[in-house]
C-alpha cells in the first residue's frame, strides 16, 4: 500500500480542517433531509454544484429521508439498479429519476 504523501503541518492543518468542515457539511444536510426542510430533488441539483455533496454516498441521503432506513434504501437501490458502492454525483439521469419518483417530495 502506498504511503500517502509528506505534508508540511501547515498543509496537514489545511487539510484536516477542510475535511472537518466537508464532514459537517453533510451531516447539516442529512439533517435537513430527514427534517423536510430540503427534498430530495434540490439535494441532487445542488450535488451538480457542491463537490461535498456529491461525493456523498447515495444510501446515506438516502437513508437520512424521514421514514427510509437502512433496509428500505437498499431494497429501493437494488430494485433501480443502484450500486451501493454509487455516489450521488455518479448517478446517471435514469437513476435520479427513478429515485425521484421512488421517493416523492411531497411524501
Amino acid at each position: 500500500m502506498p504511503l500517502p504523501p509528506a505534508l508540511s503541518p501547515d498543509e496537514r492543518s489545511a487539510a484536516l480542517a477542510k475535511a472537518a468542515a466537508a464532514r459537517r457539511q453533510r451531516a447539516e444536510l442529512k439533517e435537513k433531509l430527514k427534517m423536510g426542510s430540503t427534498t430530495l430533488k434540490e439535494l441532487l441539483e445542488q450535488a451538480e454544484r457542491d463537490e461535498v455533496v456529491g461525493k456523498m454516498k447515495v444510501v446515506t441521503v438516502l437513508e437520512s429521508l424521514p421514514g427510509v432506513g437502512k433496509v428500505r434504501a437498499r431494497r429501493m437501490m437494488e430494485q433501480i439498479g443502484i450500486s451501493e458502492a454509487r455516489r450521488v454525483r455518479g448517478l446517471g439521469a435514469q437513476q435520479r429519476e427513478s429515485l425521484l419518483k421512488a421517493f416523492p417530495a411531497d411524501a
